[in-house]
Order: structure tokens, then C-alpha cells, then sequence
């Protein structure tokens, strides 16, 4: 990796590193909120962050009304894709988590302007999808 473009070889490690755990983080937090929907026990939180919907009213409106303690017993992944918003995809996305993570382990390889512009874009998205989900109720 040489410093081709705005950044330097350092800045670019940094950025490549930081989107290679960031990604991961997001993976792990992805799959267990999904395995908690499989198991029955899906909670606010973890609806809003797989679909995106952010008022916990329109989930109500979206999913029904949950069950004692605010679980939803009955939801599966597939309504829960079906209801997906683009802020769903952002934050938990899995697809995106991969790609951030091709291009930051790319980027390790090649050197190119364009590659040093796709790096900036992993790092804002992987950067949008935690600020995400601080708007998210908790």
C-alpha cells in the first residue's frame, strides 16, 4: 500500500484497520439480534436496528402489538426483511459490512485514487451506521 491519492500509507492503514473492526463489530451485533428474533425473543432495540424504523410505535403498527415485557414472540426474518428501511441497511446490513471489509483488505494490496476514494466511502458508511444508531430508541 503506498500513499496514492489525498492519503498517506499510514492514514490509510488506520482508515482500512478501523473499517476491517468496525465491520466485524456491526457482523457480530447483526447476527446475534437476528438469532434473538429466531429464538423468539426480539426486543425493540433489536428491531429497530434489523429494519430501521426508529419510532417504536410504527414498529407496533408494522410487527402488532409485542407481548409482556415488550418481546415479540411471533416475528420472523422474513417480515422483518419486508419491513426493512434503508437505515436498516445501513446499520445492520450485512452486505455492506462485507463490502466495506473487501475494500479496506484491498486496499492493503492496491494502491490507486480510486481505491483511496472507495476507502473514504467504507469509512463514512461503517461511521453513518453508528451514528445510526444513537437516533435508535433504547
Amino acid at each position: 500500500m503506498s500513499g496514492y491519492g489525498p492519503f498517506d500509507d499510514f492514514t490509510l492503514v488506520a482508515m482500512a484497520i478501523s473499517i476491517i473492526l468496525s465491520a466485524i463489530i456491526s457482523l457480530i451485533g447483526s447476527s446475534a439480534r437476528r438469532l434473538k428474533v429466531v429464538q423468539g425473543g426480539a426486543s425493540v432495540q433489536d428491531l429497530c436496528e434489523l429494519t430501521g424504523i426508529t419510532d417504536p410505535k410504527e414498529l407496533q403498527t408494522v410487527f402488532g402489538p409485542p407481548a409482556m415485557g415488550r418481546i415479540w414472540n411471533t416475528v420472523s426474518l422474513r417480515e422483518i426483511r419486508a419491513a426493512r428501511r434503508p437505515l436498516g441497511w445501513l446499520i445492520s446490513g450485512d452486505p455492506i459490512d462485507w463490502a466495506c471489509i473487501a475494500i479496506a483488505l484491498i486496499s492493503f494490496f492496491y494502491s490507486h485514487v480510486l481505491l483511496s476514494g472507495a476507502v473514504l466511502f467504507a469509512l463514512v458508511l461503517q461511521a453513518s451506521g453508528w451514528a445510526a444508531v444513537f437516533r435508535l430508541p433504547k
